[in-house]
């Protein structure tokens, strides 16, 4: 290997080669402190509202059906105190082109890509963000990559990653299979760079906006049928582009009220970059591992600025178990003749929980299906996680180990989420958000950017930098 192509030769050159790939300068947004112009970003698509919603009808993307769960209610209100037991409802992403809301995301990259003449676009993802983007670039007849992160280093791959690497050669993609560790974003920069292809990320104001659609049609049909916004939105969180852009949705259609919580399962204890921790999760997406470091820290993605930024907009964030996930997965089967994949059943089984606090008048979104197959089955994750020497068994999922077992409610009554704590979580984003460029000051500009980042007021933001040792100027 040349030097040039070396690990920390390529690396050096990420914001030159990001910058080609998605031209767009970010540098122009920063303060040079802590502040960014995040909104100013967010407006650099350079495509009005209307815009978004007419590339995506044009690429059979959005306008997905808001279903009542009429079953999984009933069982709540059996299982609840007399007169709580909100309505569920979910919004069936399952019916876009690859199955899940990320066509969302990826219809206006591929559009875009397409528009600007680039050949081909590339996605890093173990997801089913790939297979929308291979599903995307065959619209556009553009070429398409996806840099997967699919086996350990025994070269043993979950079925549920193995399932999307299927997906998106089936759909055309070419794809790079890797073990895990840190050639992940080293191998996708060398392909950015050598190819001089789109670079479709997760995390850019392209993807985000692409979202935004999915909230504004949630407000839009509750209102056309109930004459009410909901009165809560749930998202399964893991990098926070789902989240981010259904709430800037819901904020664009002037559905203010409505509250937005996040959901993630609880892998406590298991490292997503370690190969022996990587086979001993049954979830890839949507859990804990992704869910605080990226509500904590956004700017560690592919792209300088990241306009994924849960934590402006969640109200709150969820926590369920693995044994749960799966239990309400065969329930919405069985009950609603529904099979769907895991990650939208997380925000589900959180929306069955807290359906238990609430009134029977309130109404709860569980904003996303997906797609299910062969791999995601809960059957063939539970054969591999037993196969991994994991433990299954019923009784009190709050018991899980993740890592060591999971464990099954033996009854729906057992169902319940965990808050986690907001303000640890802010507090570690205002620290993050310290340390990215290194500040020893913050201005009052700083001050009102961590306000809004945080969704706190100024005395909150200012004890923490005080904390911190950081001089107001």
């Amino acid at each position: 290997m040349s030097n040039m192509n070396s690990y920390e030769a390529v690396t050096s050159r990420s914001n030159e080669i990001l910058k080609k790939a998605l031209g767009m300068d970010y540098s122009k947004l920063e303060s040079g402190g802590i502040a960014f112009d995040y909104e100013k970003m967010m407006s650099e698509t350079g495509y009005s509202f209307e815009e978004i919603i007419r590339i995506q009808r044009e690429a059979g993307v959005g306008n997905t059906p808001l279903l009542e769960l009429k079953n999984l209610t009933a069982l709540i209100r059996k299982i609840s105190p007399k007169g709580k037991g909100a309505r569920i409802f979910v919004k069936d992403e399952q019916c876009n082109p690859s199955g899940s809301f990320k066509d969302r995301r990826a219809s206006i990259s591929a559009y875009h890509a397409e528009k600007n003449g680039y050949k081909g676009i590339v996605a890093a993802t173990s997801g089913n963000y790939g297979a929308a983007v291979a599903s995307q670039a065959a619209k556009r007849n553009l070429k398409c990559i996806i840099v997967q992160e699919c086996y350990d280093s025994k070269k043993i791959g979950q079925p549920e990653i193995l399932e999307k690497q299927r997906k998106c050669e089936c759909l055309g993609a070419e794809v790079v299979q890797l073990s895990v560790g840190p050639e992940l974003h080293y191998a996708f920069l060398r392909i950015l760079e050598e190819t001089g292809y789109f670079n479709a990320s997760l995390y850019s104001t392209f993807g985000i906006s692409g979202v935004e659609t999915l909230g504004y049609e949630i407000a839009m049909q509750c209102r056309e049928r109930f004459g009410k916004d909901p009165d809560y939105v749930i998202a399964t969180h893991a990098g926070g582009g789902n989240l981010t852009g259904t709430a800037r949705g819901l904020i664009r259609a002037g559905a203010t009220g409505t509250k937005i919580y996040g959901a993630s399962v609880d892998l406590t204890g298991l490292h997503m970059a370690s190969d022996i921790d990587f086979n001993r999760k049954s979830f890839t997406t949507g859990h804990t591992g992704f869910g605080v470091p990226y509500a904590t820290d956004p700017d560690h993605s592919d792209v300088p600025r990241s306009a994924a930024r849960a934590l402006r907009y969640m109200d709150n964030y969820l926590i369920v178990q693995q044994g749960e996930v799966f239990y309400i997965t065969e329930a919405l089967s069985i009950l609603e003749g529904m099979e769907r994949g895991p990650a939208g059943n997380t925000s589900l089984t959180a929306a069955f929980a807290l359906a238990q606090e609430l009134d029977e008048d309130q109404i709860i979104v569980v904003q996303e299906t997906e797609y299910t197959g062969a791999g995601k089955h809960p059957l063939a994750q539970l054969s591999f996680a037993e196969s991994m020497g994991i433990e299954l068994k019923f009784g009190d999922p709050k018991l899980d180990k993740p890592g060591v077992n999971i464990i099954f409610p033996e009854h729906p009554s057992q169902i319940k989420a965990t808050y986690f704590d907001m303000n640890r979580l802010k507090h570690s984003y205002i620290k993050n958000a310290v340390k990215h460029v290194n500040a020893t000051k913050a201005t009052k500009e700083d001050v009102k950017f961590l306000m809004e980042e945080t969704k706190m007021d100024k005395d909150f933001v200012l004890r923490v930098l005080e904390e911190l040792n950081i001089e107001i100027i």
